[in-house]
């Protein structure tokens, strides 16, 4: 049996929330504001890996991706516009056939699968690019799942990975800020203890076999209402690309 970094209750939560993924204004409102500023950095990332011009029609065909923890598609979809074969993965059983009903809606071939990345490391599949996106800070073993995430990459693939800094500034954003003020999250969503500084996560992705190559703050402007990339400010969300040598 495939050892899991699964953590059960955190599987629970966001099946809790499964229906609403599509809902600009609903329970995953963060991330459909979040989202630009994401695909922004995924796309230029993997741009820069693969020497694709972002200019021109389907500039990833070719390119075998992986979402892990998909959600309801809100990566997996435009991955698939740029040309990509998508495999989208999810360990909540109920985002599974809302990602498929709208991908189907969408006119998008995806491959969404109810599955773990352990899973997948053991089935022997690999990928060009793991999109690795607010997912670590909900497994039960941060090590053991990046050490899966690299098993999952071929020799010279890009694993992007974004989360959450420790520290008092992202307690009073995500935690009181997106849960108890804004109440853009049900209260719970995230365990701040189970955030992870930048360093730490580097070094976690260095242990588990992979060269990170880039990381950039992900910053919310409240005058503006949007999120952009920053250099310096890495002290709420971020987001890493790191490659397998």
């Amino acid at each position: 049996m495939t050892i899991t970094t699964v953590d059960p209750s955190e599987v629970a939560k966001f099946e809790a929330m499964a229906a609403e993924w599509w809902d600009p204004n609903g329970k995953f409102k963060p991330l459909h504001m979040l989202n630009p500023c994401r695909l922004d950095y995924i796309t230029r990332q993997i741009a820069a890996e693969f020497d694709r011009d972002l200019t021109q029609p389907q500039p990833f065909a070719g390119l075998r991706i992986l979402d892990i923890g998909c959600g309801g598609g809100l990566l997996s979809e435009p991955m698939a516009r740029l040309g990509a074969d998508v495999v989208g993965a999810d360990a909540a059983p109920r985002n599974i056939p809302v990602a498929q009903l709208h991908a189907a809606q969408s006119g998008l071939t995806i491959d969404y699968r109810h599955t773990t990345a352990e899973d997948l490391a053991a089935a022997g599949e690999r990928f060009d690019v793991v999109l690795n996106m607010e997912v670590v800070e909900h497994v039960a073993d941060p090590q053991a799942y990046l050490t899966a995430c690299q098993t999952l990459l071929k020799q010279g693939g890009l694993m992007v990975c974004s989360t959450l800094n420790r520290n008092p500034k992202s307690f009073v954003m995500a935690i009181i800020g997106a849960e108890y003020v804004m109440r853009w999250l049900p209260k719970g969503t995230h365990d701040w203890s189970k955030f992870i500084t930048p360093d730490e996560l580097y070094a976690l992705i260095r242990n588990a076999g992979l060269d990170p190559v880039d990381r950039k703050g992900m910053v919310f402007n409240p005058v503006s209402w949007s999120w952009s990339l920053s250099s310096r400010d890495l002290s709420c969300n971020y987001v890493t690309a790191s490659v397998k040598r």
